[in-house]
């Protein structure tokens, strides 16, 4: 991974600089690298599953604190800002990888969002036996590196998520909202929570994404439940929390970085959602 500063909080990428290696990483907390323990507020651009079978703390996720239970799998998803904290003695597994190695998965994309939606999925006995051999087998695969490996994860990897789903479920299926899976949401989704973005009006990314505002008001409405308005004022407003209480950026920078080029507009837009004025909210954050 390599880092890169984006709008105040270090964003990590999965850097890979030779085509022909796969977007895709897997092994332990110690073979992924001091990175995969961060204690400090960062984003990424890939997805990261993490499944925790050692350790204490709280896995902070988007402001929300988790106490680490192990076993747990966490679903992080690209532009979630998330550290651990006071986390001693962690380990287990770590899965790291970009959009494209999902492409003869589409569907995977609805499995890590709804798992991302939940606390972290905690499973007990033969469901917890069945998710760590698959997490060994996928790290063993890709180790070896033999004809077939890209096959033979992106197989593991999807009977891994809807696993994991059905325990989040209680046992039931892991079916998924009928839109969910539509790579227009993805997308979407992606967009809005790009903090280097400087418009994030549902205009623009509708204009930017080659469809009408009515048709993207549908499919991702179908797909969450929430319309891209709702979406993008919920993500502008967490932006401007993580930034107003884990940077020392002024209330005019925060509202430049969250997407508002009038400041006096953000302080308003913020007092809405949030029921306090950014300076409120930061000192009680403190």
């Amino acid at each position: 991974m390599r880092l890169r500063p984006a709008s105040g909080l270090e964003l990590h990428d999965l850097d890979v600089p030779d085509p022909g290696l796969l977007p895709f990483a897997a092994g332990s907390f110690d073979a992924v690298g001091p990175l995969s323990r961060a204690d400090f507020p960062h984003r990424h651009s890939f997805y990261e599953l993490v499944y925790v079978t050692a350790g204490g703390g709280t896995h902070v996720i988007d402001l929300v604190e988790h106490r680490i239970q192990p076993p747990t799998l966490y679903a992080v998803l690209p532009g979630q800002v998330h550290r651990w904290s006071g986390a001693g003695r962690l380990d287990g597994w770590v899965l790291l990888f970009n959009e494209d190695f999902l492409h003869r998965h589409p569907e995977d994309l609805a499995l890590l969002r709804a798992l991302a939606s939940g606390p972290g999925v905690r499973p007990e006995g033969r469901e917890h036996r069945e998710i760590l051999g698959l997490l060994r087998e996928l790290t063993q695969e890709h180790e070896a590196g033999l004809d077939g490996a890209v096959g033979v994860l992106q197989a593991l990897l999807h009977v891994l998520l809807v696993r994991a789903l059905r325990v989040a479920r209680g046992g039931g299926g892991a079916a998924v909202p009928r839109a969910a899976g539509h790579p227009l949401v993805a997308r979407f989704t992606r967009m809005i929570a790009d903090a280097e973005r400087a418009d994030r009006s549902v205009l623009a990314i509708a204009r930017e994404l080659g469809v009408s505002t009515g048709y993207l008001h549908e499919v991702v409405k179908e797909a969450t439940g929430r319309t891209p308005a709702r979406l993008v004022r919920e993500q502008q407003t967490l932006e401007a929390k993580h930034l107003l209480t884990t940077t020392d950026m002024t209330v005019r920078q925060v509202s430049v970085a969250a997407g508002f080029s009038d400041p006096a507009y953000f302080c308003r837009f913020f007092r809405r959602e949030v029921g306090r004025t950014p300076g409120e909210f930061r000192e009680q954050a403190s």
